[in-house]
């Protein structure tokens, strides 16, 4: 079966051949018609499961594509091949393929095409490559911004923000937040809004800085059903707790339903959450409390907890 389909696509790079050839009746290459053989040969290949052999046609057919100045298939091509070199395993140049195309979709007009690529990009290398995926979804991200579809861009956004957490790098998490934040307010998806306000509490603290913990919760204030809903209460608890370095309400606060079943990573913040200055038991309030941001950071054993609880 396997040798039946790898002749067959031998036949079809033949055809393609043909139809790149010039005679004195055919002045142009058929780019078009080679494109096509290509991309039949390509799919033979892949059923042989003779990878490399389809990545190699594919990014022919992507080239006779590019020549007959049809990128949104040359786009489709460059992807193809691509998910082969996924499936030989070659992630990093896979998703060098895939950015390819998307820039692609973008010259052509197809934005939301090239959203989606980015996206399954971001997808396919995350189990390995953290700090890759967050830069492929940022990208995406900013696509659909652009093309003002603000639900997939924020979606995007929060699948970099749970990232940034759990890389640590929580002062670009804490500005990814606020951006989706404000994408989930514009479209008046007031209940998300909530949540993300939780998770902005959480990242913040973790960072030491109440203040910005504090303000995030006031100017929720403002958005319809927020004040005196179960979310607003639970982080006025939170924080006031935190400020009185009330150990045992911060653990009931941070252990309750409604933080630990957050995505993942937020629930991870919350349960290793400690007061300021690691002092323990209850209501220890040290004169140097925290105040303007001020608070210290979180102790050693905080950290080591927190990381170990995401290997």
């Amino acid at each position: 079966m396997a040798a039946q389909k790898i002749n067959e696509a031998h036949d079809h790079i033949a055809k393609a051949e043909k139809c790149l050839k010039t005679s004195m009746t055919k002045w142009k290459p058929d780019y078009d018609g080679a494109a096509s053989e290509m991309a039949k040969a390509a799919v033979a290949f892949k059923n042989a499961k003779q990878f490399e052999q389809a990545k190699d046609a594919y990014l022919k057919e992507a080239e006779y594509h590019t020549e007959n100045k049809a990128l949104f298939h040359a786009a489709k091509a460059y992807e193809q091949a691509g998910m082969m070199l996924k499936d030989m395993k070659k992630m990093p140049e896979a998703i060098q393929l895939i950015e390819k195309a998307s820039i692609m979709y973008m010259e052509n007009g197809t934005s939301g095409t090239a959203g989606m690529a980015l996206d399954r990009a971001g997808k396919l290398i995350e189990p390995m490559d953290l700090e890759k995926a967050v830069d492929l979804y940022q990208k995406a991200a900013s696509v659909f911004e652009n093309e003002d579809r603000l639900r997939q861009a924020a979606e995007l956004l929060g699948k970099a923000s749970r990232l940034l957490v759990r890389l640590r790098r929580l002062d670009d998490a804490a500005v990814s937040l606020q951006k989706e934040k404000n994408m989930y307010k514009e479209i008046e998806n007031y209940p998300t809004c909530f949540k993300k306000t939780i998770a902005q509490v959480l990242v913040h603290l973790h960072r030491g800085d109440f203040v910005a913990a504090d303000k995030c919760v006031r100017e929720s204030y403002s958005l319809p059903g927020f004040s005196g809903s179960e979310d607003c209460v639970s982080m006025e608890t939170l924080l006031a707790a935190f400020d009185e370095q009330d150990e045992d309400v911060m653990s009931r606060v941070c252990n309750s339903p409604l933080l630990k079943y957050m995505d993942n990573d937020y629930a991870k913040l919350a349960i290793s959450l400690k007061v300021p200055g690691g002092g323990g038991g209850k209501k220890k309030k040290a004169p140097g409390a925290p105040q303007g941001g001020s608070a210290g950071p979180p102790p050693a054993e905080e950290d080591d907890d927190y990381e170990g609880g995401l290997c």
